[in-house]
């Protein structure tokens, strides 16, 4: 038997399904392998080496006694081998209990498919002398698009015989072997008609031992590669706009004696990586393909075939194929050329691999995309994702597939970098991104600086071929004609974000937000983000107090957190606004014009007047554009987190209905009780001195009570006595502001509020926020700030929050490597602010209150601003709204999560 030596074009259109794909997998391996010099080697048997992908399914072939469990410990790992016998024995206790087998056998397919699932060499230890028992093993292979590789382990079967007769464990009927032999005889000249990739035939007992097992990486496999790479979309024969988009990478070309491209020379050791579709439709086939094979020859470049690529090469071969979609373009172009180098070209595109692994498996290149199940993977339904996408089996209105969208469901670690469907412009979706602008269409080339995600373009130089249908931009909010719909946030969701991982929503969370959302939100079109909840410090035991400083100081100095900033804590509601420069400013973008909105922490409009919304819009634009903000970040709208003061005019209802009628009821009964019981006192009732004093406190307790609530309240008129304290500018066009330092918010906000100062000197709108910078570390920093925190609170104020100067920081996980998420903000309030957040008497019930539970709050935090930052990534990658929308919507569906609403 002989290794499957088959061309990948052959392969791929032999099986386009689920064939196997030699070219990615591992290199053959030389049979003729011979060291006689090697003492492990029994008399008469030569070393040989048995190259298998360090990815496959090896399944062991031999009778009882073939030495197959043997040969599996001597190499491989004991992890990799899963044996019958061992899964016989977990299900029954006896390894020999043949009434076991088939749950045995059951068990052992389960474990084989967890493994290479998980993308592990596995072997099977078994006799697999029938054709029914390998038949399922490789189904399990291709399911898990891995090479299938038989080991035959052809042992006499008399040595077989007497192996097992030195052995108490084996005591079954002397018809066993013969039969298992006649089997095995049977099935040699099948394997590969089976479906086995590579079929080992070791005979004899001398060649077993001699044998050498060589794991070989695949060819798809080039993790070790790290770059920096240039990754090039679709030419289609664009020699002239090939070679300006190198020059502009900075890759000097090399020409031969007539001139022609043949290599080009990268800076600073970058590779380029070209993602198939050279040729077709374009003027000049022939030259793309000479400059970049130099290029790859050289090794300045790597390339993965395009479906054009692949048709090209059956038609060069003879194979019938339909010239069609500018084959006709290229077939004439090479017909010009020497036969020596179209020979060239043909080995050339049948030497292309599928897709590559790069950059320690973090970036991922194929003409199509690949979903992650398919990263690393060899088969033929691998090439053919790779090579032509996945197509849902309709077609569109000019005939043509209409394309499955992988990428919108793509949750990978890697990034996958594609081409094969022009896009107008290209954009970040879920960790991929498409580079092919439609240069043959008039369109432009594009190529991705890896890791710097910078995309570079060249303009084409003319329309080179007309499309079927013509490359538009989409509509604004919407990707390839695709709304916001309601599949995008209905049921359970599992929501990828860049800093925290995997954020999951429950289906019950999901139906409470929709119905926040349907009924009293905003056009979610405008909604680029919401609010995260925010954590308190952890508890203090202090005497008299809940919160202090200090644990906030504490709780960050644990996490490695050297710098923090403490802010004012408004007297306000928490208010989001989108500041738009001009009318038309939102609908290029957001597909909704007008001069902005302003929402509340669960998208419903802040301010229930339109008229008054706009004047408080047009005051924050017109303090913007003095400031030069618009101009300083290169955005005609600006996205800004605020407390909008006084508390009164979005909560009057919340206050009348809860705390002033607490304070009325208070003030109506207390004194009267008081009353009372000073006029027993003055007769003579005994043992009322207790009593009297505790209502006098309770007195006491309500006063303080209202007078806490009410400094968040005064009368407003229009903008007369509305402030708004603005303190992030979280995002502009192209830019996720929110993770910069805070203190480059803070003078961004100090400018607004001096424009806004200037410009209305007796009745300003903005309002500045209170900071102080602190020094963890430093005794007297953290005793400064822990005064301020006094003064601020002991003259009404609410407190203040302690935020990570640096703003987006991780802790340490342990021997100073970086481990989760720090809290972005921990929130210290005073102690009378928490008399409207627990109760008039709540100080005396400090030591059941310090029992509170702060976990849940501090995880929900976490999960929501990471949402946040995903919801503000996506937006400066210009990723359509549908993407932006959806942690939006997540952070909404969480905030319906059980959790004590006072923390």
């Amino acid at each position: 038997m002989t290794d499957d030596t088959t061309s990948a074009a052959a392969a791929d259109a032999a099986a386009p399904t689920d064939a196997a794909e030699p070219t990615d997998a591992a290199a053959p391996t030389d049979d003729t392998l011979t060291d006689a010099s090697d003492p492990a080697v029994p008399d008469g048997a030569a070393p040989r080496a048995y190259g298998i992908p360090d990815l496959a399914l090896v399944v062991l072939v031999g009778t009882s006694g073939a030495g197959k469990s043997t040969f599996a410990r001597t190499h491989f790992k004991p992890t990799q081998v899963i044996s019958s016998d061992f899964c016989r024995g977990l299900v029954s206790d006896d390894e020999n209990d043949q009434s076991a087998s088939a749950e045995a056998f059951e068990l052992l397919h389960h474990i084989v498919g967890k493994r290479l699932a998980a993308g592990r060499l596995t072997v099977v230890d078994a006799t697999n002398v029938q054709s029914a028992a390998r038949k399922q093993l490789v189904a399990l292979a291709r399911r898990h698009d891995v090479l299938p590789v038989a080991v035959v382990l052809d042992v006499p079967p008399g040595i077989c015989a007497e192996r097992n007769r030195s052995r108490a464990d084996r005591d079954f009927g002397a018809h066993v072997i013969p039969r298992q032999n006649r089997e095995l005889r049977r099935s040699l000249s099948g394997l590969q008609r089976e479906g086995f990739r590579r079929v080992h035939h070791l005979r004899g007992p001398a060649e077993i031992a001699a044998a050498r097992i060589v794991l070989e990486k695949r060819w798809n496999d080039l993790r070790e590669r790290t770059g920096p790479f240039d990754v090039v979309g679709d030419v289609h024969g664009c020699r002239a706009e090939l070679e300006a988009l190198l020059t502009e990478l900075g890759y000097a070309l090399v020409r031969d004696a007539l001139g022609r491209p043949v290599d080009a020379v990268p800076p600073a050791g970058r590779t380029a990586v070209f993602l198939g579709d050279l040729v077709d439709r374009g003027p000049d086939t022939p030259g793309v393909l000479r400059l970049v094979m130099g290029m790859v020859a050289a090794g300045h470049a790597l390339c993965v075939p395009g479906n054009h690529e692949n048709k090209l090469a059956r038609a060069l071969a003879g194979r019938q194929v339909t010239v069609s979609h500018g084959l006709r373009e290229s077939l004439d172009q090479l017909a010009a050329e020497p036969p020596e180098f179209v020979a060239e070209v043909r080995a050339f595109i049948d030497g292309l691999v599928s897709h590559f692994l790069l950059d320690q498996g973090r970036l991922v290149v194929s003409h199509a995309g690949l979903p992650e199940r398919y990263h690393g993977r060899t088969s033929g339904r691998v090439r053919s994702h790779a090579l032509y996408g996945d197509t849902t089996g309709e077609t569109d209105e000019y005939g043509l597939p209409v394309r499955y969208p992988w990428a919108e469901e793509y949750r990978g670690k890697a990034l996958v970098v594609y081409g094969h469907t022009p896009v107008p412009v290209p954009s970040f979706l879920n960790n991929t991104v498409c580079l092919d602008t439609g240069a043959v269409f008039g369109g432009s080339l594009t190529a991705l600086r890896y890791p710097e995600r910078e995309l570079v373009s060249v303009q084409a130089e003319q329309e080179w071929y007309a499309p079927v249908r013509r490359v538009v931009a989409d509509a604004p909010g919407a990707r390839e004609g695709r709304p916001l719909d309601l599949a995008d946030v209905a049921g359970r969701r599992v929501v990828e974000t860049a800093q925290h991982g995997r954020v999951a929503v429950r289906e019950e969370n999901a139906a409470a937000a929709l119905e926040v959302m349907s009924r009293f939100a905003l056009d979610p079109r405008l909604l680029a983000w919401l609010p995260p909840t925010m954590a308190p410090s952890p508890t203090t035991q202090r005497e008299g107090y809940l919160e202090h400083p200090e644990e906030a100081f504490a709780a960050y100095r644990a996490d490695g957190v050297a710098q923090v900033v403490c802010q004012e804590k408004h007297m306000g509601s928490r208010a989001v606004l989108l500041v738009a420069r001009d009318a038309a400013a939102l609908e290029r973008r957001f597909g909704l014009a007008g001069p902005g909105a302003i929402w509340t922490r669960t998208g419903r409009a802040f301010l229930d007047d339109r008229e008054l919304t706009d004047a408080l819009l047009d005051r924050v634009r017109a303090a913007a554009e003095a400031a030069g903000l618009f101009a300083e970040l290169a955005s005609d709208w600006l996205l800004l987190d605020a407390e909008l003061l006084p508390w009164s005019v979005k909560a009057v209802e919340l206050l009348r209905r809860q705390y002033a009628a607490v304070g009325a009821a208070a003030g109506a009964v207390l004194p009267e009780v008081l009353a009372a019981l000073r006029q027993a006192a003055g007769r003579g009732v005994p043992e009322l001195a207790g009593l009297t004093d505790r209502q006098q406190q309770r007195h006491a307790d309500a006063e303080a009570f209202g007078a806490a609530y009410r400094r968040y309240c005064w009368p407003t008129e229009g903008l007369t006595g509305v402030r708004v304290a603005p303190f992030q500018v979280l995002a502009a066009e192209g830019a996720n502001l929110a993770v910069r330092p805070h203190d480059a918010h803070l003078e961004w906000i100090d400018r607004l509020v001096a424009a806004d100062l200037a410009a209305h000197p007796e009745q300003p709108l903005l309002r500045s926020t209170g900071r102080l910078l602190v020094d963890t570390g430093d005794e007297a920093s953290v005793r400064a700030a822990t005064d301020w925190w006094e003064e601020l609170t002991a003259a009404g104020g609410e407190g203040m929050v302690v935020k990570p100067l640096a703003s987006l920081v991780r802790g340490l996980a342990g021997e100073g490597r970086p481990g989760g998420l720090v809290q972005p903000g921990l929130k210290v309030r005073g102690r009378e602010y928490l008399r409207i957040i627990y109760g008039p008497e709540y100080t005396e019930h400090l030591p059941a209150l310090r029992g509170r539970a702060l976990g849940h709050k501090r995880s929900l935090a976490l999960r929501e601003y990471a949402l946040g930052l995903e919801a503000l990534d996506r937006l400066a990658a210009g990723e359509p709204l549908w993407r932006v929308h959806e942690p939006v919507f997540a952070v909404l569906a969480l905030e319906s999560e059980p959790v004590d609403p006072r923390l």
